[in-house]
């Protein structure tokens, strides 16, 4: 156990896998509150309990983040578990593993129903854009607050599909620019990591394929293989602890050199 994060309470979204998943052990180890968040109650208690098994301070708070009353709720069990909130994780979101819930979600623009648009949309845009609302009133009034908004390298150049993820990826790192003008003089930092290919769920149907030694030289990325989800964790830690404190509006790609090239 460190204690980088002793005494800041951290709203955690998308929590209970992947990338989420490996934040909440990164923060709960280095001595944070967890609030942490997803829409499946099993699966996020099931991960909460594993963290406090290991000493981890963290509540599960199941929520949509695409409705907003229930975000509401989300970021009010910060103050009325831990007594504040310090930092907002907003890494809630779907990819091309939604696909077995949601066969068109991850089509071109042409394809891409109006119905699965706005549901892509909801959940990968909206979700930030409520918890943020909600959050932000809170980091001004107390003058201090870290807010790190997960979206993709997706974000930062063209795709073949997925128009609705990308989409929300490039709103998410405008808006996180815009927030860090806006916020910065009440020392409140928003900054946006976006993670290139990770072995999570959301690309399970790849991993195999970018990591073969036959393919693994080929889709772009110099260092020949997927990222980690605890590598992107080491990234959010940096992000909401102290050792980030003249870090702002800054767009951290980390993507193993894929955006590089």
């Amino acid at each position: 156990m460190g204690d980088l994060m002793a005494g800041k309470t951290v709203v955690l979204t998308g929590a209970s896998t992947g990338i989420g998943r490996a934040a909440m052990d990164k923060l709960c180890a280095e001595g944070a509150n967890v609030v942490a968040s997803a829409r499946t109650a099993s699966k996020l208690q099931a991960a909460v309990d594993e963290v406090t098994a290991a000493g981890g301070s963290a509540i599960a708070v199941p929520a949509d983040m695409s409705d907003d009353a229930q975000v509401g709720k989300v970021i009010d069990a910060a103050a009325s578990e831990f007594g504040g909130l310090d930092v907002l994780v907003n890494n809630a979101g779907v990819g091309y593993g939604y696909r077995a819930q949601r066969p068109d979600s991850m089509l071109p623009i042409v394809e891409s129903p109006l119905e699965d648009w706005h549901h892509v949309m909801g959940i990968n845009l909206d979700s930030v854009v409520f918890a943020c609302r909600r959050a932000l009133p809170t980091m001004i009034e107390q003058r201090s607050g870290s807010i790190i908004n997960v979206a993709s390298i997706l974000g930062m150049v063209g795709h073949h599909d997925a128009h609705a993820y990308t989409t929300a990826k490039g709103a998410i790192i405008n808006l996180t620019r815009s927030m860090a003008k806006t916020y910065g003089p009440f020392n409140v930092r928003s900054n946006v990591l976006a993670p290139g290919y990770i072995d999570t769920p959301m690309i399970a149907e790849y991993t195999d394929f970018l990591n073969a030694e036959e393919t693994k030289a080929g889709w772009g990325c110099p260092m020949e293989r997927t990222g980690t989800p605890e590598e992107i964790a080491n990234t959010v830690l940096y992000l909401a602890s102290d050792m980030s404190t003249y870090t702002n509006g800054l767009v951290m790609a980390v993507d193993g050199g894929f955006t590089a090239c």
